[in-house]
């Protein structure tokens, strides 16, 4: 750490109530540098939380840590709320293993009430802890810190909703900063930007005020009022907030103490009965050129010079999955009009950019909104077009109801790219696409398919094409792939079929997803061994290659699946066809791999899988235990 005139001496927030306004200032500027050269180094969300360095310092300063609540949507804001709390010296461990998480967590700090990875949830869970308060006679105030991206989603306006109408004291903030991930879209900041625009309404306030000033204590007594009335006049009628019950301030400067504290402490001292909203103006990357000039605000970023804002970029030239996906996808909708793109706020995470570039009129980007992301898609497959919904599989949990009702029950044929399946790195569990094998399997008139490289992938695209009877989706990791020759776009699958890589005898493996490369690693070191096995890759978890694996029962001595999935996913589906074809009550043994029973901390994949237990050598030992439970039992016999 460098040598600060104040941040060296801050360990928590008690340490900034000492403090001048003026002290805060230049504390403010210490965390700033601080930030960018801790993030430099390891990567991670930097333009967020550049942009509230002010607020998490007046937010400290005014409130009393940890017993008043302080809970950041998303968490990508919270790296100058980690510094303020205890973990200044533990930022260069940010979203590696054993360190810092990237997202706030409760097991981390007792300064993190509530642990976020997912946006749009800190308004519902400060009015939790409001309420559990209010029942437990505790006076503790409780803060929601959301940004204008995250306020999107319905989520925070059924919180807000049920908040402005249980009279429970909460203040929200609304860091606004014309800028969530990618270009903030929807009526939400054409309302902002209204609301912004309004500056007359500041000087004529401050006119009022010194109007009111001059008359006597009697009319002072109505200033409240004839506020409320100027508030009113100014912003065109009630703002909607104020409709949804709350006391709307602002908006204000984000980066000017002078304002926020004084804002706060009032908000802070208030016997005002019910929610205030706090309309806070922000600049994501604020204090650092190279961010406040980047198109993203330099949101996500890898290990980068200081000095030139170059981000260190992967020397690799084979493709990401995710471009694989973009661009195969672009190439067929040259060919199929009838083919649209839909993402939910995550159009350069998902490869939709360069969809949309070259399709803009058939590209959307619904904002934070999995749930209606699914359903329009839906809407738009009863009228004959061809949606693909690409989606993170971990946000794809959001919007489980409306793919079980709007989708699979009508039987539509939406097309689900599932981006960032599997263990994925840096972000941790949060993140993780762990569950989406199980909880799409499961669904009658579903096609669920997993490429195990970017060749699959391309066939798996192409297939999903004329699949226009019933929902599919195909999933793949996030990272490059294994630099194979890609298919033409006119290779399509066989629906249900998988293929045999390998033929081998006693022990045949049936692999979905790209744990291939780790069965073909363990295979080989099996051959030195004198070992021969089969290896299969499945494609397909629905419907299963029946015909397939029921030709493996007969002819092999076991059976093992393997899957970077939870438990309910493939495995689970072969191991029930297998009971009921009765294949399992003679001398066959079958194993299954899948992740385990836990959500797995950060780190980088390889590590991840090898705690998961499913990277080669873990893979190898399984075989040699199945092996020798044969031996066992046919020595027995």
């Amino acid at each position: 750490m460098s040598d600060y005139k104040y941040l060296n001496s801050v360990n928590f927030p008690s340490d900034i109530k000492k403090l001048s306004t003026d002290q805060l200032k230049i504390l403010s500027k210490e965390i700033r540098k601080e930030m960018i050269e801790s993030v430099s180094k390891t990567g991670g969300h930097l333009g967020a939380g550049l942009g509230v360095v002010e607020l998490s310092v007046a937010l400290h300063y005014i409130f009393n840590t940890p017993n008043d609540k302080i809970i950041w949507d998303v968490g990508h804001q919270s790296y100058p709320h980690k510094i303020l709390t205890g973990r200044k010296d533990k930022l260069n461990t940010l979203r590696q293993g054993k360190g810092l998480s990237g997202f706030t967590k409760r097991s981390e700090s007792e300064f993190d009430p509530f642990g976020a990875g997912h946006s749009s949830t800190s308004i519902s869970a400060a009015l939790g802890i409001a309420t559990a308060n209010k029942l437990s006679n505790k006076s503790e105030e409780v803060i929601a810190v959301i940004g204008d991206g995250a306020i999107s989603a319905g989520m925070a306006y059924e919180a807000m909703n049920n908040a402005g109408d249980s009279k429970t004291k909460l203040i929200v903030i609304l860091n606004d900063n014309n800028m969530s991930i990618a270009k903030p879209v929807g009526a939400m900041k054409s309302y902002l930007a209204k609301l912004f625009s309004g500056r007359i309404y500041f000087n004529f306030r401050e006119t009022i005020k010194l109007i009111i000033s001059s008359f006597s204590k009697r009319f002072s007594k109505n200033a409240g009022k004839a506020e409320d009335f100027l508030r009113s006049v100014v912003t065109g009628g009630t703002t909607l907030f104020g409709s949804l019950g709350f006391y709307y301030i602002g908006p204000i400067n984000g980066h000017d103490l002078d304002v926020l504290l004084p804002v706060l402490k009032n908000a802070r001292d208030t016997k005002h009965d019910g929610p205030i909203l706090i309309h806070v103006k922000t600049q994501k990357g604020k204090g650092y050129e190279f961010a406040e000039k980047a198109e993203d605000k330099f949101h996500g970023v890898s290990k980068f010079n200081i000095q030139t804002g170059v981000q260190q970029k992967s020397t690799s030239s084979i493709p990401s999955y995710t471009k694989v996906f973009a661009n195969t996808l672009a190439r067929h909708a040259e060919n199929d009009s009838k083919i649209v793109g839909i993402t939910a706020a995550m159009p350069s995470g998902t490869g939709m950019d360069i969809f949309g570039k070259k399709f803009p009129n058939r590209m959307f980007d619904t904002g934070i909104a999995e749930q209606h992301a699914v359903t329009f898609a839906a809407g738009l497959a009863t009228e004959g077009f061809k949606p693909y919904a690409a989606i993170y599989s971990t946000f794809l949990q959001r919007a489980y109801d409306q793919v079980v009702h709007d989708v699979a029950i009508q039987s539509l044929p939406v097309r689900f790219a599932i981006d960032r399946a599997g263990l994925v790195g840096a972000d941790g569990a949060t993140h993780a696409g762990s569950f989406d094998v199980a909880y799409l399997s499961t669904l009658p008139n579903f096609v669920v398919m997993a490429a195990s490289d970017e060749s699959e992938l391309v066939r798996m695209i192409n297939t999903s094409v004329d699949i226009n009877n019933q929902p599919c989706a195909f999933r793949y990791p996030r990272g490059t792939g294994l630099g194979v020759e890609l298919p033409d776009i006119s290779e399509k699958l066989e629906i249900g079929k998988g293929r045999v890589v390998k033929e081998g005898k006693n022990i045949a493996i049936l692999n979905f997803g790209t744990r291939l490369k780790e069965c073909l690693i363990a295979n080989a070191n099996l051959i030195k061994k004198g070992i021969n096995i089969t290896i299969i890759d499945a494609r397909f978890a629905k419907p299963l290659d029946e015909k397939l694996i029921w030709q493996l029962a007969t002819n092999h001595e076991a059976i093992l699946t393997i899957e970077e999935s939870s438990i309910g996913g493939f495995g689970s589906h072969v191991n029930h066809f297998l009971n009921e074809k009765n294949l399992l009550d003679g001398s066959l043994k079958f194993r299954s791999m899948i992740l385990p029973d836990k959500f797995i901390d950060q780190n980088n994949p390889e590590e991840m899988y090898n705690e998961a237990g499913l990277d080669a050598k873990a893979i190898e030992s399984k075989v040699m235990e199945l092996l020798n439970s044969k031996i066992l039992i046919k020595k027995s016999n």
